[in-house]
């Protein structure tokens, strides 16, 4: 691994020194330059206090706070490893992965474990040493987690010259926020796109961030009219919320819509278009990677993710998108099998766009399976189903015989939904349970999980038989 500092120079030259009184971040109060410098020295020397210095690898999971980001920002310019864990975690995932890793420190907050954090100014900080926790082995300065959806996450290191180099692609794209341009981050500032091309980036280029404690529709748009929004970075349920407030405001700051996360649904497109005058925008990337790619200005439109970022590399192999990595982002051997000769498979299937270079994503590679010999796409079958004027969401998944999981906004009986299907899906891809359940679990970043043994764990019994 290449010994850089870029990451850790451009922080310091950010959060520390005299600051300024220009707005650097606004949730139910105003956080200055002047006063986030002040924040990160404060939590810099109570962390020394603590032992915790260059080399130390401390796991952070803490609630989306200030009180969070001075504190990542102090662990970073103190030459510390953040291991950055959800709060959404049960302690059972925070111990297996607290185990797995071996941090010798652990700062929490209160209310762990909950199914959803929103955004608070300040929270409790409690700093734990763990008897068997080591220094930091490598100089990654930020671990992450991938998200989980199939199965154990894979732990991620992140160099330091590869989150530069990710603020400099974020900042050589025209349309990101600008300095004095107001962002309202709806983005989990755990994961990489609302804290990398969000926090991070806003930081960089002088564009406040704007937080939100409440995040309903109608407070969230009221948000944009009286702050004066410029941006709005989220995933596509916040998109596709805003998009169903009636007798919207005039919104003449509003400029740019972007989501990233996961796929983006063309009805959620056209629906915001139509209510704001906006197209969405796309950001996509992945936790080993960054930024792949971007569509900022949505003038592609789904099932097109945008063009290849600047500086990034990408090829499309099998049919799935692999990007050029000058080494394996996996700190664990046996879990870095997507890497291989300088290439990282991202698993997503994937085609170039004749003319314009764009990339078109088309679902997992790994969401293929074999019927009677014949090849079923599960994104296809849950295509089908989210058409439904009654079905709000859907997961399809494949043990010993297609079966989905969904989620109604009335009542929709078994016949009736196979009626839908047999019109729209070939016999070998008709799913042959369904369950029908209240709300499908996500992952800590808000992804569906797609685990058919987590999905039965969350749903508490197996599903019925739809199909004899």
């Amino acid at each position: 691994m290449a010994d850089s500092t870029e990451f850790r120079s451009w922080l310091e030259s950010r959060v520390t020194g005299p600051g300024s009184d220009d707005v650097w971040a606004v949730g139910e109060t105003v956080v200055t330059r002047r006063q986030l410098t002040e924040r990160v020295a404060y939590e810099r020397e109570a962390l020394r206090a603590r032992s915790i210095t260059e080399g130390s690898a401390v796991a952070v999971q803490m609630m989306p706070s200030f009180t969070m980001l001075s504190t990542v920002f102090a662990l970073w310019s103190t030459g510390a490893q953040v291991q950055l864990l959800d709060p959404r975690l049960t302690r059972v995932e925070t111990v297996r992965l607290l185990e797995l890793c071996e941090p010798q420190f652990h700062i929490t907050s209160s209310e762990l474990g909950g199914v959803f954090s929103s955004f608070r100014d300040e929270t409790p900080v409690e700093v734990v040493r763990l008897r068997n926790g080591r220094p930091a082995t490598s100089g990654h300065p930020l671990v992450q987690f991938s998200s989980g959806s199939t199965g154990l996450p894979k732990v991620i290191g992140r160099t330091d010259a590869s989150l530069h180099a990710e603020l400099k692609r974020f900042a050589r794209l025209p349309e990101m926020p600008r300095a004095g341009e107001r962002v309202l981050l709806l983005s989990s500032i755990m994961h990489s796109f609302g804290l990398i091309g969000g926090v991070l980036h806003g930081l960089d280029v002088g564009a406040p961030v704007h937080f939100s404690s409440r995040p309903q529709a109608r407070e969230l748009v009221r948000m944009l009219a009286g702050r004066e929004i410029s941006a709005v970075f989220g995933v596509p349920l916040h998109f596709g919320l805003l998009s169903r407030v009636p007798e919207l405001p005039e919104l003449p700051s509003l400029r740019l819509a972007v989501s990233g996360g996961e796929v983006l649904d063309a009805s959620v497109y056209e629906e915001f278009k139509a209510a704001y005058g906006i197209a969405i925008g796309q950001a996509y990337g992945m936790t080993e990677t960054g930024i792949i790619a971007t569509d900022l200005g949505g003038r592609y439109g789904p099932p097109a993710v945008g063009e290849v970022v600047p500086g990034l590399s990408t090829d499309v192999r099998g049919g799935t998108l692999r990007v050029r990595l000058p080494e394996s982002p996996y700190l664990y051997a046996d879990r870095a099998d997507r890497y291989e000769d300088g290439w990282l498979d991202t698993k997503d299937r994937c085609s170039v766009r004749a003319g314009s270079g764009a990339l078109e994503i088309a679902g997992r590679a790994d969401s293929l399976v074999a019927v009677g010999g014949l090849k079923v796409d599960l994104t296809e079958v849950e295509q089908v189903l989210t058409e439904h004027p009654l079905i709000e969401e859907a997961v399809v998944v494949f043990g010993d015989s297609i079966e989905a999981h969904v989620v109604t906004s009335g009542e929709l009986s078994r016949g009736e939904l196979l009626g839908w299907c047999r019109e729209r899906l070939a016999s070998y891809k008709m799913p042959r349970a369904f369950h029908y359940v209240a709300k499908l679990p996500r992952t800590p970043n808000g992804k569906l999980v797609r685990n058919r043994e987590l999905l039965h764990t969350a749903h508490g019994r197996r599903p019925k038989s739809a199909v004899s």
